[in-house]
């Protein structure tokens, strides 16, 4: 089997060969980009597996490294955000990012991160069903495609499983924290406002109609089957 490719971005040396090092110690084969401009010509030459982001990068931020290289294939990103910079995690999430961490972190939290989320990834595309089809909603699993009234939406990796989650029980409220555990595969409740990052993705792609909000409890997909 081929090994993983991870792109590590980041413009700090120490920190970008300790994260190298260590996801080279989990069997991944990893590049490192400097700044903005190399991390999305890396991404078009040599497409990873998955991104490592730094928010804070020369050329230019993560933000755009991270609008950028969704637009042709999706990828999964990880990104990397100082403690206190809530308005970057927020954009960062809307822009794409499927999961982040803040500053300081440790390289063993890092690298389950990284596990994790290719874990979903693979594990999405193996339980599969060929078309989920929901009014008009058209969600292909197998190509990880979605089109609503015949126009296709580019949805990152992540918003795509929150998706298939939603679609696999419609009209039926899940609670953030449900989600959460089912999707992201986090035991607690700290990141539900991932959650509703990733939620207003999906209606700013699929319409405001198709998710409907059950204040202080969870989502609920409106489309009927």
């Amino acid at each position: 089997m081929n090994e993983r490719r991870v792109l590590v971005v980041e413009d700090e040396q120490t920190i970008a060969e300790a994260v190298a090092a260590r996801l080279r110690a989990e069997g991944f084969a990893v590049e490192i980009a400097g700044d903005g401009p190399s991390a999305v010509e890396s991404v078009r030459l040599r497409p990873p597996d998955l991104v490592v982001l730094d928010v804070m990068l020369p050329g230019f931020d993560g933000l755009e490294v991270c609008r950028r290289i969704q637009v042709d294939r999706p990828v999964p990103v990880l990104m990397l955000t100082a403690r206190d910079d809530e308005t970057d995690l927020l954009v960062g999430l809307a822009v794409g990012a499927d999961d982040y961490l803040t500053k300081p972190f440790s390289l063993r939290e890092l690298a389950a991160r990284v596990h994790a989320l290719l874990r979903r990834v693979d594990r999405a595309a193996s339980n599969a069903q060929q078309i989920l089809r929901l009014g008009d909603l058209e969600i292909n699993q197998a190509e990880r495609r979605v089109r609503r009234a015949g126009v296709e939406a580019h949805l990152t990796p992540t918003e795509f499983d929150l998706l298939v989650h939603l679609a696999g029980r419609p009209r039926t409220v899940l609670p953030r924290e449900r989600l959460l555990s089912d999707v992201w595969g986090w035991a607690d409740a700290s990141g539900t406002r991932t959650v509703d990052s990733h939620i207003k993705a999906l209606r700013r792609k699929l319409g405001a109609d198709l998710i409907r909000t059950v204040h202080g409890v969870g989502y609920a997909l409106e489309v009927l089957p």
